[in-house]
């Protein structure tokens, strides 16, 4: 069984700091060990500030490969995207190097380019990043939503969920990955 550890900070900034020194600490590793590191991230808000602090950090940038947990399916540049919002945050001279894989969420064809993303997954990710929402999904494996019992599929599209369809990795992406990491701030989350 896999090591669980709970940290909790006094504040989302803290907790962002610490996830950063975590994330840059197993991607060192990573890379030392087999030459890159893999890594998958989530959206929403709290992993801005998680970025922020990790562009400061001794991080292999020309070593890693970012994918995303999830994507809105929306136009590109919308702010309802994640990766609208992760580009902006990798845009820096610090970050150089580094390669993203983005999920074709404006393909016409989603069943399609969701069989291509997940044709372009490693085996495991080195490291998956995960929020968690008000309502206790993760990724966009969204309570009551058939995608939860996806198990034939690496990649799946969801269901409409509070206006949008997602593409979503499933669960047995991030059971296989060698570390999950939750950054999960907010008192609306305390329930979940």
């Amino acid at each position: 069984m896999a090591e669980l550890r709970v940290d909790v900070f006094d504040d989302a900034a803290a907790a962002a700091a610490a996830a950063a020194a975590f994330v840059a600490e197993r991607a060192r590793a990573a890379a030392a060990d087999h030459g890159s590191c893999t890594f998958a991230v989530s959206g929403g808000h709290t992993p801005w500030a998680m970025f922020a602090t990790l562009r400061d950090e001794d991080m292999p940038w020309s070593s890693t490969r970012i994918f995303q947990v999830d994507e809105r399916v929306a136009p590109a540049g919308d702010p309802d995207r994640n990766l609208t919002h992760l580009l902006e945050d990798l845009r820096d001279d610090r970050t150089a190097g580094v390669t993203v894989h983005a999920m074709p969420v404006e393909d016409p064809d989603l069943e399609a380019a969701a069989a291509r993303y997940a044709a372009d997954l490693p085996p495991h990710f080195d490291l998956i990043h995960l929020g968690l929402g008000p309502d206790g999904h993760t990724a966009s494996l969204v309570p009551g939503d058939p995608v939860l019992e996806v198990r034939d599929r690496s990649v799946a599209l969801t269901g409409d969920y509070q206006g949008r369809r997602r593409m979503t990795l499933t669960y047995p992406v991030l059971d296989a990955a060698h570390q999950i990491l939750w950054l999960v701030a907010g008192a609306d989350k305390a329930d979940a």
